[in-house]
């Protein structure tokens, strides 16, 4: 079960993630949202969102490898 809440936890950004990139592609192709008045800003809300994606999963990823002593050394906290 525990696998499952955390598979669908990942699940969430990583469609947010997604559609980021599918904001950003269409701007390039000069295809607007309806609900966006403007190209820049649809380029920016993807960015946004595909950057807050991404790092929520390899923040995710990191703090799971960090609980089971698999990261180098430089990413190892240093306790106080």
């Amino acid at each position: 079960m525990a696998r499952m809440i955390a598979l669908i936890i990942l699940l969430i950004p990583g469609v947010i993630a997604a559609y980021g990139i599918k904001l950003m592609r269409d701007m390039f192709f000069g295809l607007q949202v309806s609900w966006l008045p403007s190209l820049a800003l649809q380029f920016f809300l993807g960015l946004i969102m595909f950057v807050a994606g991404l790092s929520f999963i390899g923040g995710f990823l990191l703090h799971r490898d960090r609980k089971k002593n698999k990261v180098q050394q430089r990413f190892v906290k240093k306790k106080q």
